[in-house]
């Protein structure tokens, strides 16, 4: 389907890379999910060879650096999409693949155990983080209060000399 508006020419087109994401022409960020389960397919390659020859706190480092800060700009783009399950699946393979657990284990103590985030509980932190943002931006006494805390916090955790 084209589109002609006077001398330009609009042709329609299924999807589209955008910083990174890739959106498609009915917004379902199926093709962005594919794109990021295949990253962590590969991350979770990389976690598999290197973990003999690493500590559980280097693995939990690799995990921060690479498959959190993937899904957590997931996060930020397309948020909870009914095929982000494919995502919390990785991400539980690869909690496994740190802790040693078998595959049909229960990923809920291992979360607790690592302090790692779940995938679910990672949007819920990033939303309430993100209107807390938006909160301060748009309400000037809520930001006062929190610059104050923050001044306070600091001068009383610093060592006095």
């Amino acid at each position: 389907m084209q589109i002609i508006s006077s001398t330009i020419i609009i042709t329609n087109i299924n999807s589209t890379r955008f910083l990174g994401l890739t959106i498609d022409s009915s917004m379902s960020w199926k093709d962005h999910i594919f794109e990021l389960t295949s990253k962590l397919n590969k991350a979770c390659y990389a976690i598999r060879a290197i973990k003999p020859f690493m500590s559980l706190d280097v693995m939990k480092m690799i995990y921060y650096s690479y498959v959190q800060s993937v899904m957590f700009y997931s996060i930020i783009s397309c948020g909870i999409s009914h095929l982000s399950g494919r995502i919390f699946k990785f991400q539980k393979r690869i909690i496994r693949i740190i802790t040693n657990a078998g595959t049909r284990d229960s990923c809920c103590q291992l979360h607790k155990q690592l302090k790692i985030l779940p995938l679910p509980s990672l949007c819920i932190f990033h939303y309430l983080f993100l209107s807390i943002k938006i909160e301060i931006c748009f309400c000037p006494i809520l930001k006062f209060m929190i610059e104050a805390h923050f001044v306070t916090t600091i001068y009383t955790c610093l060592p006095q000399i």
